[in-house]
């Protein structure tokens, strides 16, 4: 089945072309970018066996930029036909555990869900209602949520110790986030180990300019950094991640601002480029880390939480972990980052093979020691293999 992968964001439409058969085989035939809409855009398109094509123009919302998208397809034969279109949708709230065929009911839900995810699903609901209005019926269309992953944390995990009323009340509970990326992460390690999901578990750090950690077992997520929103957990590049929430007032009243704004920071002034006052670009502090005191402050301390979690979410797996698992722009391409999280973690069993963590960048590998007794992968992760791979069987069951 050919799917059209669909990743829409505020301001950005990134797609895939993806052949799947709903099970673990695909194929790439396509991919690409509209960035900045709703001003002067642009858009880099690319076939799997063709050069670039790249241009700036006016793109006044999400719908411009699908007929732009659908228009480039329909002018190569080889990719004018698509079957279904997959949609990543960030937030399913606590309705949508699993990914859905598409129709209005569901809809209305998104619609109803941006008030808690305001940064991220509108943008899906845009893209969503442009790819019906410009294929129609007769393509189905399916939502996988970077949520659903994570439904299957028990109660203990995923509940705030607050007034268990208010939990209720207002849905208040941990969903967790980038779930896409770690179902992606676990299952490729499952398939590289050659061993079934479900006698798989393990500790997985999907580390970009957003980073979460999950603690999975026997293929389910069982617990995961990001809470209610995605500002909980590790350190990012922009976000604080965990801190005394008692400093939302503080702040608020010190700097004589709302609570609003103190969020705002915490979302967008923190973390790597909070702390280093430099940026939030991983790459960048690793070149001033040696020179730059602030830049060292800022790893060590994105270094240190994430082993803390790692720590932590190997006591929850209770000695079940097989593997600590790698992914993200960081995760993937930071030997740095890498070996200073595995640091002193010998105690677990972890040992690093020094010469395979250099070397393995972006793509997938061991980086483990032989005597090692947890394995240590890097995988690249792939969320659009899962969104086609979900439309592919979802829309084959409903056909």
């Amino acid at each position: 089945m050919r799917v059209l992968v669909l990743n829409c964001g505020s301001s950005t439409l990134k797609f895939q072309v993806i052949e799947s058969d709903g099970l673990a085989a695909s194929r790439k035939l396509a991919r690409g970018i509209v960035d900045r809409l709703g001003g002067p855009a642009a858009y880099s398109f690319k076939a799997d066996s063709g050069a670039a094509e790249e241009k700036a123009l006016a793109v006044a919302d999400h719908e411009v930029a699908v007929r732009l998208v659908m228009d480039w397809l329909r002018s190569r034969p080889e990719l004018a036909a698509v079957d279904a279109v997959g949609h990543r949708v960030v937030h399913g709230g606590d309705r949508f555990v699993k990914s859905v065929l598409i129709d209005d009911d569901v809809i209305a839900a998104l619609e109803d869900l941006c008030e808690i995810a305001p940064l991220h699903n509108p943008g899906a609901v845009s893209g969503i209602r442009a790819a019906r209005k410009i294929l129609g019926d007769g393509v189905p269309m399916a939502a996988a949520f970077d949520t659903s992953f994570h439904h299957t944390i028990p109660e203990p995990a995923a509940l705030y110790a607050i007034p268990y009323d208010l939990s209720l009340k207002h849905k208040i509970r941990r969903y967790g986030f980038h779930g896409l990326a770690h179902q992606y992460d676990i299952l490729r390690y499952s398939e590289l180990a050659g061993k079934a999901l479900q006698q798989v578990s393990a500790v997985t750090l999907h580390l970009g300019n957003g980073c979460s950690t999950t603690a999975i077992r026997n293929g389910q997520s069982l617990d995961t950094s990001m809470g209610f929103t995605p500002l909980e957990g590790l350190v990012m590049g922009t976000r604080s991640g965990d801190l005394d929430p008692a400093l939302v007032s503080y702040l608020a009243r010190k700097e004589r601002v709302d609570a609003a704004t103190v969020e705002s920071w915490l979302n967008k002034r923190s973390g790597l480029l909070g702390v280093s006052g430099i940026s939030n670009d991983m790459r960048e502090l690793t070149a001033a880390h040696q020179s730059d005191p602030r830049a060292r402050l800022a790893i060590d301390m994105f270094c240190y939480r994430a082993r803390k979690y790692l720590g932590a979410y190997l006591a929850a797996l209770g000695g079940a972990a097989q593997a600590v698992i790698f992914s993200g722009g960081i995760g993937e391409n930071s030997p740095l980052v890498r070996r200073s999280i595995l640091d002193r973690m010998e105690w677990c069993g972890v040992t690093v093979d020094d010469m395979a963590n250099e070397s393995v960048l972006g793509n997938d590998g061991k980086i483990s020691a032989a005597n090692s007794k947890l394995d240590v992968f890097v995988i690249h992760t792939d969320e659009e293999a899962i969104i086609a791979r979900e439309t592919a069987r979802i829309v084959a069951r409903a056909g």
